[in-house]
């Protein structure tokens, strides 16, 4: 079988612009932009299916707008266009370059400071510690999503919003511009980091999970199958390891995501959310209204989002910073 490669030139140090942290930021939000164009429309979907029947037992008879992730996304492409099933793309960019620009940006100063901590060196040429890659994922995205969590609220509430089918509180935002606006004239810096901790528990896990496993995925396939041609820089190896780091990333922060969702969605009301005052709330009403498997609530849409989105991320991140070594 052959692969594809991009190889570094001799007298070009490999790593030069890998270890290059600004270089490692654009890095990854160029690959999370580039990943977020072609997967924005399913995570409309799955907005709106983890918002449908909020708080609301399953009542036989009720017919709800949205049936599933395939009647989903072709009620709103036939009723609100391709603008409708791209709503929120631009908060969705700029969230992106916060959230993974600085996980994946930051992940590997911070994964060998740990392993610098514990081990007395850095992680290049050791065998893979799950544990410290947990947690230098986990860091990264809790602080990726502090940082771009006033984006996700705006992109939340415009996924939500619809003329032909309304699930969750209606926003009605006419850009982000404006809903950022308005957002900061009801609220000030409260209101637009309202849901913050709901994201950082979202990110925390879903980081924890994607950049952990597709680190050891990636290792695994280079040390077995190098023999077949799948070495660190084949894009073979980097789709393998993002389809296996896709599934397990959507069974972990599914539950989260759907309380971020809602936390984000919720209406406000004299500075307090309406519905929830905080994500154990929420998680402790989700289910108490709806069963537990209300956390799951959007699944197969989420991972036709992650799962994409994160084979795309990856392969577009490990060329870039294979590109950046071979030029830079």
């Amino acid at each position: 079988m052959t692969t594809q490669t991009i190889d570094v030139p001799s007298g070009v140090a490999p790593g030069v612009a890998q270890n290059n942290l600004f270089f490692a930021w654009f890095a990854g939000s160029l690959a999370s932009c580039g990943a977020v164009t072609f997967t924005n429309p399913v995570e409309v979907v799955k907005t709106r299916l983890q918002l449908q029947g909020e708080l609301a037992k399953a009542t036989p008879g009720v017919e709800r707008a949205y049936h599933n992730v395939a009647q989903a996304f072709w009620a709103i492409g036939k009723n609100e266009g391709l603008r409708g099933l791209q709503k929120g793309l631009g908060p969705g960019y700029m969230y992106q370059i916060m959230l993974n620009g600085t996980r994946l940006g930051f992940y590997e100063p911070v994964k060998n400071a740990l392993y610098t901590g514990v081990t007395g060196s850095t992680s290049r040429g050791q065998t893979p510690i799950m544990a410290l890659n947990v947690a230098a994922g986990g860091l990264c995205g809790v602080a990726g999503a502090a940082l771009g969590s006033p984006f996700f609220l705006v992109k939340t509430r415009m996924q939500s919003a619809s003329k032909f089918a309304a699930v969750g509180h209606q926003h009605n935002y006419t850009s982000s511009i404006d809903g950022l606006r308005r957002i900061w004239q009801a609220g000030g810096i409260r209101g637009l980091y309202r849901g913050m901790d709901a994201a950082m528990m979202r990110a925390g896990a879903g980081s924890a999970v994607q950049l952990a496993t597709y680190d050891h995925f990636k290792s695994y396939i280079s040390r077995t199958l190098a023999h077949r041609g799948l070495t660190d820089n084949s894009v073979y190896t980097h789709f393998l390891a993002s389809m296996g780091t896709g599934f397990f990333v959507c069974l972990a922060m599914n539950p989260f995501d759907v309380v971020s969702t809602r936390m984000y969605n919720q209406k406000t009301v004299n500075g307090q959310g309406a519905l929830y005052r905080n994500p154990f709330q929420c998680f402790y009403k989700t289910v108490a209204s709806e069963g537990v498997l209300s956390l799951y609530k959007g699944f197969l849409a989420h991972y036709l989002r992650l799962g994409p989105h994160t084979i795309l991320m990856f392969v577009f991140v490990e060329q870039i910073k294979a590109l950046g070594a071979q030029y830079f």
